[in-house]
């Protein structure tokens, strides 16, 4: 559809602007680019009472939600109807309060103001048990499981009394499994688990004590292109037994690809009601953040041939569960220059980790050269890499970036205790890491009540926000970025990308490792494809579409990979395909929040 088409929406407050026609992610702005359209969306009342269908027909309704914060209103009479049988989303930025109103629905959270009522009777929830006695389970986005636990442990753990901790278990859980085509095997030890396995654990944990309406905190964003058809498929198979899910995505065409019904929240409100099928990411993308997007830039290349980093016959080696050891890194080589962001595109699990950790010194390996501007740090401990250059954004911001009940100024001493402003004269510096603390929170747009405040209370978008802007004011040679935009809103999302490219202009050399594969193609210079511990393929991401891409991480293809995209077709002008959405240049809306990235 034409971005002039009206959404069915229903909204309060004042409607977007539409955005100017779409281009190709790859083709420069158009000097005659069409102006911005108005959207056909008309002001009214907030989104109440049931969409079409009998009141019977709905499993969830929220009237009037609101929650509040010292300093934060993080929901604000908040009205969402869920009918019952279908899958709907919810989209906004971060902080937008989504995570919160999740919380809320699964009784983390009380609310100050509101009701709340399942299968047509109000309810109120004093903790998640109440919620799961009535119906109600969630899948976090980070995960909750016992790593040294069995798939069968997790699953039964807290809930012993519904099956007992054996045969009868066990037989549940395959039963579940089969049902929903979750393919769980009970007797795996959680650690030797996937991401997208762990993930479908997480959904028969809540199948398993007897949720019929599902809530999914970002369930794609640690999931490769397959892994996602695969969840979908899971996600149609709940929904066709009569089960609900409501669905918090940052992607918004996977979002319209799924969704039954779209509320979209914004500053802790809602804004609007969308039907899928007659609205398109960029529109909805607008009623997220509420302005226009920013369009598809042509960047030239700042690639030199000044060599930063060069990576020559890097091995590591691993004792494996079994006690056996084996490869993870094998033969790997690899050069980045001055001004180039290199792309590692790969299924995780592949040594994409351990590659990383093996340049930031976390890593020994077994043999191999790692150069840092002409000099060799292949021994060197960690601090002296980052004393001499390197910055990191870490794939786990919880586990490796942040102290989560340490104040925003403390984290942001983290990792250069020994660099100023953070320290002088061998001491720490607290004055000056606090002010220093107050700039980045200004130039990197942290929305946060003050420095003083945990990096808990914090949305996802806005740590990671905080975690970029203490790397980058060190002015570092080179960046390991990794999954530098998970779980992160359409405005964090521009917002990272744009920093990442003003350095990059500036010299910097960039290590990009991302599952976001049109990320990972707008964003590179040059890709390369990790599979089983080796670089297989490469492939130049001015023609390389993210479906052949995806079909390299899964080893069918190695190699020089001849993309078949043409980058000088010219735009169309129909915005619905995500991949303008999803790309670098433009963004696409999420939430995390705070305790534990949950959204505030």
């Amino acid at each position: 559809m034409d971005p002039g088409d009206p959404p069915s929406a229903r909204v309060h407050g004042t409607s977007p602007s539409l955005p100017t026609q779409a281009r190709s992610r790859r083709a420069p702005a158009s000097s005659t680019a069409h102006a911005p359209q108005e959207c056909a969306i008309k002001a009214a009342s907030p989104p109440k009472g049931a969409p079409a269908g009998d009141v019977h027909d709905i499993a969830v309704e929220l009237h009037g939600i609101t929650k509040r914060f010292p300093g934060v209103v993080a929901n604000h009479d908040i009205d969402i109807t869920v009918r019952r049988g279908t899958v709907h989303a919810l989209v906004g930025e971060n902080g937008a309060g989504k995570s919160t109103l999740m919380k809320i629905l699964y009784g983390m959270q009380r609310p100050d103001e509101g009701t709340i009522a399942l299968d047509g009777a109000t309810v109120e929830l004093h903790s998640p048990a109440d919620a799961i006695s009535r119906g109600v389970g969630m899948v976090h986005q980070h995960f909750m499981l016992a790593d040294n636990f069995t798939v069968l442990e997790n699953v039964v753990l807290g809930a012993e009394k519904l099956h007992g901790i054996g045969a009868k278990a066990r037989a549940r859980i395959k039963e579940i499994s089969d049902a929903y085509g979750l393919g769980v095997r009970p007797d795996v030890l959680v650690e030797d688990l996937g991401v997208a396995d762990r993930q479908r654990v997480e959904i028969l944990k809540v199948l398993y004590r007897g949720a019929r309406t599902l809530i999914l905190d970002e369930p794609t964003a640690v999931l490769v292109p397959q892994e996602v058809d695969a969840l979908f498929d899971n996600l149609r198979e709940l929904k066709s037994e009569g089960l609900t899910v409501l669905f918090i995505s940052h992607k918004l065409g996977e979002v319209l690809s799924v969704a039954d019904d779209i509320t979209v929240i914004r500053r802790g409100t809602t804004v609007a009601s969308v039907v899928p099928s007659q609205t398109s990411p960029r529109q909805l993308a607008e009623l997220m953040v509420g302005s226009e997007l920013p369009s598809p830039e042509t960047r030239e290349s700042t690639v030199t041939d000044q060599k930063m980093l060069t990576v020559d016959g890097l091995r590591l080696t691993a004792t494996d569960v079994d006690g056996v050891q084996r490869a993870v890194l094998d033969g790997i080589d690899l050069t980045i220059h001055k001004g180039e962001v290199l792309g590692i595109a790969g299924v995780e699990g592949n040594g994409q980790a351990e590659l990383v950790e093996a340049i930031m010194g976390i890593r020994d390996p077994d043999a191999g050269v790692i150069t840092l501007d002409g000099a060799d740090i292949s021994h060197a401990p960690t601090r002296k890499r980052r004393e001499d250059g390197i910055g990191y954004i870490p794939e786990d911001r919880h586990r490796h970036a942040l102290l989560l009940e340490a104040p925003l100024w403390e984290n942001r001493i983290l990792g250069h205790v020994t660099e100023a402003p953070n320290s002088k004269g061998g001491l720490l510096n607290p004055g000056a890491a606090r002010r220093d603390t107050e700039r980045i929170v200004t130039e990197y747009d942290v929305r946060t009540p003050g420095i003083e405040v945990t990096a808990a209370s914090l949305s996802g978008g806005n740590q990671q926000k905080l975690i970029i802007g203490r790397e980058m004011s060190h002015h570092p040679k080179l960046l390991i970025a990794a999954h530098p935009t998970r779980g992160v809103d359409v405005g964090a999302q521009a917002q990272i990308w744009d920093q990442i490219r003003a350095a990059r202009r500036e010299g910097l050399a960039v290590l990009l490792i991302s599952a976001d594969l049109d990320e990972l193609i707008g964003l590179s210079d040059s890709l390369r494809v990790m599979y089983r511990g080796r670089l297989v393929a490469d492939a130049d991401p001015c023609t390389i579409t993210p479906e052949e891409l995806g079909s390299a991480m899964t080893g069918a293809a190695s190699g020089h990979l001849e993309g078949t995209a043409d980058a000088d077709a010219p735009a169309d002008a129909d915005t619905d395909a995500p991949a303008d959405t999803d790309a670098p240049a433009t963004a696409e809306p999420a939430d995390e929040a705070p305790a534990g990235g949950e959204d505030r």
